[in-house]
């Protein structure tokens, strides 16, 4: 069953989570929180109030970026400082991705240590997005869509 977050541009999915919304799985209770920002339908999920899924949002000592695929600077330092950096410290913090081996951060240690939050206004931290000059990821042509389909990547024939 695909569960896609509201407002994606997704296809697949069978049910749209809105922010807010619990799902309960035998004793496991995941929590849907709009972390918009990366994109306009990006998701974190926070596990038994002590586990914090953040996909692309947020990173261990950075966050995803925000100038492609609907993305939104302000609405990501809204979402990281007004929703995720208000959980408790001792949150797990766990992203989709890390470029250095990193697993697993908490709530604190980011909002002590983050370079992309710490000592930044809503200003600052935007005008630092827009200047990452980042170049575009491998394969984004075919990430896309892929998202959109739910992982389904289309194979072109021989």
């Amino acid at each position: 069953m695909g569960v896609v977050p509201a407002n994606a541009q997704a296809t697949c999915a069978d049910r749209f989570i809105q922010d807010g919304e619990v799902l309960q799985m035998g004793s496991i209770q995941i929590e849907a929180i709009a972390t918009l920002g990366h994109t306009d339908s990006h998701m974190a999920y926070l596990v038994n109030g002590t586990h914090l899924l953040t996909g692309d949002s947020l990173f261990i000592r950075g966050c995803g970026r925000t100038d492609f695929q609907s993305g939104n600077a302000g609405a990501m330092y809204d979402a990281i400082t007004q929703r995720l950096f208000t959980l408790p410290d001792e949150t797990l913090v766990y992203p989709g991705h890390d470029y250095k081996g990193e697993t697993v951060s908490t709530i604190g240690e980011e909002k002590q240590w983050n370079p992309r939050f710490v000592g930044q206004t809503r200003e600052s931290f935007i005008d630092l997005m827009a200047n990452l000059n980042l170049p575009n990821p491998k394969k984004i042509m075919e990430a896309v869509p892929a998202n959109q389909e739910c992982g389904k990547v289309a194979i072109a024939a021989r």
